[in-house]
């Protein structure tokens, strides 16, 4: 058996456009064409952060990952949340900043997106100087676009996991409709469904909370040899935290929804002084983070940037901490406050530190691994 025809063991992910069909049908060609590989551009774009791209398939991007390259379930969820953001972000902004009254451009609302998760076995296959997936969990997640979801419900954007890929995911959302499909040749398969639309619309809504540069009255810049999603993890997963942190021992307290990124998410991390107690303000997966983190009675906030490099190998962050309150002048708590942060905190010491540990423990082994 071949390199190539081993069987792998993943993620597979198909993310579909709905409406297409009737969309192209009703619509001027050459716009509608245009608008579509936007979109799809920017699908593929948020996707490939996390998994790799097998196909295009019309109106479907069909990603796959072996298990091994997702340390954290959690960040397929997150990764679905991010495109479905993307895409729905994209959709408004070209609506919007179009002045064609064409029925390719006017239609662009009628678009919306869902996606098929599944976790199982497959193999890559090279054919004509191409690598397929072939496997009967392939076949399944392509069987799945074919559901009961869109009748039941109404729901054109959502998000459909197979109850062995939220197994293996770990983490389970509150808003689940739980169902069963049925095919030919395979049978029953239990499935949960997570209507997109009501997340799209609580991110519209929430405040976005960022320490500015302007409010900042310490920066850290710092650069990783991984890509952003990896790097993600690694700064605010609470156990990854353990491994390269000099002080303290970091535990997770609350998670809303399941959902350690939720706002209003907890974490303590217990030192010699005492417990910091850090809550989740704002999160934006790979994009940003912003918390507040309460230690003897003094309060910070921080705001962690995450910035692709090198086509997305590598990854800046870029981090604006301030204190909640200045007992002084500005610019007088500017330099006392940087003091205590590299003394106290050793925050340079501690990114450095995570920045060499995760050279080390990161081995991208290519994308058929």
């Amino acid at each position: 058996m071949t390199a190539e025809s081993a069987s792998r063991h993943g993620y597979l992910l198909l993310a579909d456009i709905s409406g297409y069909t009737s969309y192209v049908a009703g619509t001027e060609l050459d716009h509608a064409q245009q608008i579509l590989s936007d979109l799809l551009e920017t699908i593929i774009e948020k996707l490939t952060s996390v998994l790799t791209l097998s196909k295009l398939e019309g109106d479907a991007v069909f990603c796959y990952t072996p298990e091994s390259h997702v340390q954290r379930g959690e960040t397929v969820l997150e990764v679905v949340e991010s495109a479905y953001y993307a895409f729905r972000d994209r959709a408004v902004s070209m609506r919007r900043s179009t002045t064609c009254t064409c029925k390719a451009c006017s239609a662009i609302p009628t678009l919306d997106l869902k996606f098929i998760a599944h976790h199982g076995d497959f193999i890559l296959q090279s054919v004509a100087n191409r690598i397929e997936l072939i496997g009967s969990d392939v076949n399944l997640v392509h069987r799945l676009l074919k559901n009961h979801v869109a009748e039941a419900t109404g729901w054109r954007g959502y998000a459909l996991f197979t109850e062995r890929c939220l197994e293996h995911m770990g983490t389970r959302p509150d808003e689940l409709r739980s169902a069963i499909e049925n095919y030919e040749h395979l049978g029953d398969v239990q499935t949960h469904c997570m209507d997109l639309h009501p997340m799209y619309e609580r991110m519209l809504a929430q405040r976005r909370v960022q320490v500015t540069p302007q409010e900042a009255l310490y920066t850290y810049v710092g650069e990783f040899d991984a890509p952003p999603p990896v790097v993600w993890d690694w700064l605010n997963d609470v156990q990854c935290r353990g491994q390269w942190m000099p002080y303290g021992l970091w535990s997770a307290f609350l998670r809303p929804g399941g959902r350690r990124g939720a706002p209003g998410a907890r974490n303590h991390c217990a030192h010699g002084k005492g417990v910091m107690v850090e809550t989740v303000l704002d999160w934006r997966p790979f994009e940003y983070v912003t918390v507040e983190a309460i230690d003897l009675g003094k309060t910070m906030r921080r705001t962690i940037h995450f910035e692709p490099l090198d086509g997305g190998t590598r990854t800046r962050t870029t981090h604006f901490v301030t204190a909640a309150k200045l007992p002084l002048p500005r610019l007088i708590m500017k330099p006392l406050f940087a003091r205590a942060m590299e003394t106290e905190l050793k925050y340079t010491e501690s990114f450095q530190a995570a920045a060499a540990m995760l050279k080390e423990t990161y081995k991208p082994d290519g994308p058929a691994a």
